[in-house]
């Protein structure tokens, strides 16, 4: 009688965990969804601040081009929906975390309550990162190492995934200092450990960046940099945060 009650049980908890999941998923789609129609209206000037970059270092009378009949709207709209998705990060993760919140100790709550919102900060930063100061220097290096006889008029639709990228990268990128403080934690490695693959890491770190950037070695280099440097980042905070927690764990 109590296994056929217990069977009898489970399979509502379970159905009301997928109908959670399914409402948070939802509010999550939504949030974006409400973010994208009070932007769509400035879709233009949206994509003007994100051209920027390139239309300063164009040289005088040369401007963007539009090589596809729609790209003129499509691609501002698509920006639209990109930026709309960055905007809604932090209510996302809001979502996640409610979801996986009620299956955490107090203990894990408070450990996790900091790097959540890190890693929006984290992501946000890597973003600003790129915009004011990687884009400048690469396009500035672009537009200024072709022939003389040659006209540099970019389009749109190509810019737009070329800055998307970049940005995705550089956002993903900037959470490996919390990478690294979740995997210490979790036991699934050490700061002593990680210092000794320190070398195949640096070569890692190239090779990811020639996957994640353009095909060029002057994004990748300026990619690859600042994970070394957060690399490093992610063992001090590590280190410092397991020294911290010695003491606690010997008095209890």
């Amino acid at each position: 009688m109590t296994n056929e009650n217990s069977e009898s049980q489970s399979p509502p908890g379970f159905i009301g965990h997928l109908v959670e999941l399914r409402n948070r998923l939802v509010h999550a789609i939504l949030s974006i969804l409400i973010i994208f129609i009070a932007l769509v209206y400035f879709a233009n000037d949206i994509y003007g601040f994100v051209a920027a970059p390139l239309i300063s270092s164009l040289p005088e009378g040369t401007s963007m081009i539009a090589t596809d009949v729609t790209s003129p709207f499509f691609a501002p709209f698509k920006l639209t929906l990109f930026v709309s998705l960055f905007l809604a990060f932090p209510f996302i993760l809001h979502q996640i975390w409610g979801f996986i919140a009620p299956g955490l100790y107090k203990n894990e709550k408070r450990m996790l309550i900091p790097v959540l919102i890190s890693s929006i900060l984290l992501f946000y930063s890597g973003i600003a990162f790129c915009y004011f100061i990687v884009l400048p220097i690469i396009l500035g290096f672009f537009t200024g190492v072709g022939p003389d006889m040659m006209t540099l008029s970019p389009d749109i639709s190509s810019y737009l995934g070329f800055v998307l990228k970049l940005f995705f990268a550089f956002g993903i990128t900037f959470e490996i200092p919390v990478a690294i403080m979740l995997l210490c934690w979790s036991g699934a490695t050490d700061t002593q450990s990680l210092k000794e693959k320190r070398p195949y890491i640096v070569v890692g770190a190239f090779v990811v960046a020639m996957f994640l950037t353009p095909p060029d070695i002057l994004s990748q280099t300026l990619l690859a940099i600042p994970m070394l440097a957060l690399f490093e980042l992610g063992l001090i905070l590590a280190s410092f945060s397991n020294k911290k927690q010695e003491p606690t764990e010997q008095e209890n």
